[in-house]
């Protein structure tokens, strides 16, 4: 036989180093940071910005900074000219007519109805709350019960004309009701 044969120590020596190399390229690879490489396709394409003359300088500067740098940039001219770059959420709608005319607040186009108080007839109040809120006889009852301890709202965002109309029927069955 031409092949020499290894002792077996020798093998053994050799297996190990194998297993540690093949331990310190799975540990090597588990710690290196996962970086996602943009795809052609997910990119999006970008708008041309027509920049004018005097901010050609600048706009390259700009484009040559780190995120980093760039949000710290910002912050800066944040304190510096007492301007946020957060967009707002919505702008309050300008007040127009007779209300605001006069300094007034306009009128409220729905209410909530709140369940204060159940009064002494406590059932005619249940069965007006049952025909209010389509709810069953001890859902309504739980509801006057809670109503004896803190305030229950009946309902919520109901019209003018709805939210009197069940204040009305409420205190005829000797409720105390707010609108809100």
């Amino acid at each position: 036989m031409a092949e020499e044969k290894k002792e077996p120590k020798e093998v053994k020596e050799e297996k190990e180093v194998k297993k540690e190399e093949k331990t310190e390229k799975k540990i090597e690879k588990s710690e290196a940071p996962k970086i996602k490489e943009p795809t052609p396709e997910a990119e999006s394409p970008e708008e041309e910005v027509e920049i004018p003359a005097e901010f050609a300088e600048m706009v390259k500067n700009i484009e040559k900074m780190s995120v980093l740098d760039l949000s710290r940039l910002v912050k800066i001219l944040e304190k510096k000219f007492h301007v946020s770059a957060t967009p707002m959420m919505s702008a309050q709608p300008v007040a127009t007519g007779a209300a605001s005319a006069e300094g007034g607040e306009e009128e409220k186009s729905n209410y909530d109805v709140i369940l204060t108080g159940t009064g002494d007839q406590k059932i005619q109040v249940i069965k007006v709350i049952r025909d209010i809120t389509g709810k069953g006889l001890k859902d309504s009852k739980d509801l006057v019960d809670q109503a004896a301890q803190a305030p229950q709202v009946l309902k919520e965002g109901a019209k003018k004309d709805e939210a009197e109309d069940i204040k009305k029927k409420l205190e005829e069955a000797g409720a105390k009701v707010e609108l809100k």
